[in-house]
């Protein structure tokens, strides 16, 4: 797979699952709302995967060795990435009740972001271990904390 592409579908992947875990979650906990967290998604998908195309886009134009060629496709790579692992998470919201969904969505994130980190720490001659713990650890506190603010959001506003 080309480099471009590689870092495209990385970041399009992380980003797929920790903005729309910690979207869901926040969503959830302050709402209760099924049609909420279903139009959170949504938005993620589209907006933010466009975002973070973009996002790409720049970054990419920002360095030397970056062929108009490589850059467009990091773009399409990073924004398409994202928008189809963003609407994985919808299938659990339309099986599931939704506190079960929210379950069973966070525990797909986690499972996606174990084998890529493995992946990773395959691919760079690391230990998987300590690589899969570093990026839980930070997919746990960015659940923790939107749990957290969806509370205080729904006490403070409802």
């Amino acid at each position: 797979m080309k480099n471009s592409i590689k870092k495209g579908f990385s970041f399009g992947l992380t980003s797929g699952i920790i903005t729309t875990l910690g979207l869901m979650v926040g969503m959830y906990s302050g709402t209760h709302s099924k049609i909420v967290v279903v139009g959170a998604i949504l938005v993620i998908a589209i907006a933010d995967s466009l975002s973070d195309g973009l996002g790409m886009h720049l970054s990419e134009e920002s360095q030397k060795s970056s062929t108009e060629k490589g850059i467009w496709q990091a773009t399409f790579s990073a924004t398409f990435t994202k928008f189809i692992i963003a609407l994985t998470f919808l299938i659990p919201i339309f099986l599931f009740s939704l506190s079960t969904a929210i379950i069973v969505s966070i525990i797909w994130g986690i499972l996606l972001l174990v084998v890529f980190s493995y992946f990773i720490a395959k691919n760079r001659n690391n230990n998987p271990f300590w690589v899969i713990l570093e990026h839980l650890v930070i997919a746990i506190i960015v659940i923790i904390a939107t749990y957290f603010v969806g509370q205080w959001i729904g006490e403070r506003f409802n």
